[in-house]
């Protein structure tokens, strides 16, 4: 990234700080739904992007960050950024046995990304039957007239929850761009592209290869915080389910595995088309089941027919925007 791309990603940052002083309450929820998926593909990218490890199971960290801080909250009254420190500690754990696992048995490629499904279809399983938190009939968040419902407690207007995902998305991007330039950025890479060649030139792989498993999936929990208080309603089937985490890697995939902006661009693409289909749809009075899924589709089959390597490096390019 050069620097005329950083002075216009400072003016779009800017733009975005200033859109609640002039948007609807649909389009704000809108462009946080864009911040969401932003946020989510970027800790996906740490694994996918940078070191070249298939997870197509990430839910799992979403739904175990998302139940953490809701079962605190409601059970025992303690604010999500008080149990956001317990969220992330057991999705690091988590992580971290999932990393362990396969790493120990060399488990690579499409059989790494086939257990972290089966391993968040696991998880959904369990608690679809853990009573403590609803089961398969849902946690429901319930607000407590005269409590302190501010930013603490992560209650508050449209606009709080916005410039909250802005601000962790923003955090996001300056933690990869860090990262990807760091020691462990390149010994990401050089794994990601032979991990044979870099083992012989005296990486540790397994201790990489698991730091960065245990950052995304941690990085992940947040994302799951702020879907608990955002929805005030969890479901399993809707949280681990492997439609999310592809929701997630959609982002990546179209703006640009392992660029920093491309989780960016393509969760602002695919937010943008799909949920204008959908208004398209609904202001026709067409009934068109799973409109939003034919739109993920059709555009997936577009990006990679056309620009395989995504979105972003070819905008780049066009603008003179890379290096």
């Amino acid at each position: 990234m050069n620097r005329r791309a950083l002075l216009l990603l400072l003016g779009v940052f800017g733009l975005l700080m200033a859109l609640p002083l002039c948007a609807s309450p649909y389009a704000i929820s809108l462009a946080t739904l864009f911040l969401f998926f932003a946020y989510a593909g970027l800790a996906w990218n740490i694994m996918m992007g940078f070191t070249g490890l298939l997870s197509l199971g990430h839910s799992l960290y979403l739904g175990v960050g998302a139940y953490t801080v809701a079962a605190l909250y409601d059970h025992f009254m303690i604010g999500p950024w008080l149990g956001l420190w317990a969220a992330l500690a057991l999705c690091g754990l988590f992580a971290a046995a999932l990393g362990a696992l396969a790493f120990r048995y060399r488990v690579s490629g499409v059989y790494f990304a086939l257990l972290t499904i089966a391993c968040a279809e696991f998880t959904r399983i369990g608690f679809d039957h853990f009573t403590w938190v609803g089961g398969s009939g849902g946690l429901f968040l319930k607000v407590v007239e005269g409590d302190r419902l501010d930013l603490l407690n992560l209650r508050g207007p449209p606009a709080m929850f916005y410039y909250l995902m802005l601000f962790l998305t923003a955090a996001a991007l300056c933690l990869s761009a860090l990262l990807l330039r760091s020691r462990a950025g390149y010994y990401w890479q050089a794994i990601r592209e032979d991990e044979d060649a870099a083992a012989a030139l005296g990486v540790n792989t397994f201790r990489w290869k698991m730091l960065a498993v245990i950052i995304s999936g941690t990085m992940t929990a947040l994302a799951g915080m702020f879907s608990a208080f955002y929805y005030s309603n969890l479901f399993p089937e809707q949280l681990f389910h492997i439609s999310r985490s592809i929701e997630i890697i959609l982002g990546p995939v179209l703006g640009g595995i392992g660029t920093l902006l491309g989780p960016v661009i393509g969760a602002a693409l695919l937010t943008v088309l799909s949920e204008g289909a959908t208004e398209l749809v609904a202001a026709l009075g067409w009934d068109v089941p799973g409109v939003k899924q034919l739109v993920y589709g059709v555009v997936l089959f577009v990006i990679v027919a056309f620009m395989p390597q995504g979105v972003w490096p070819a905008l780049a390019r066009k603008l003179r925007l890379s290096k």
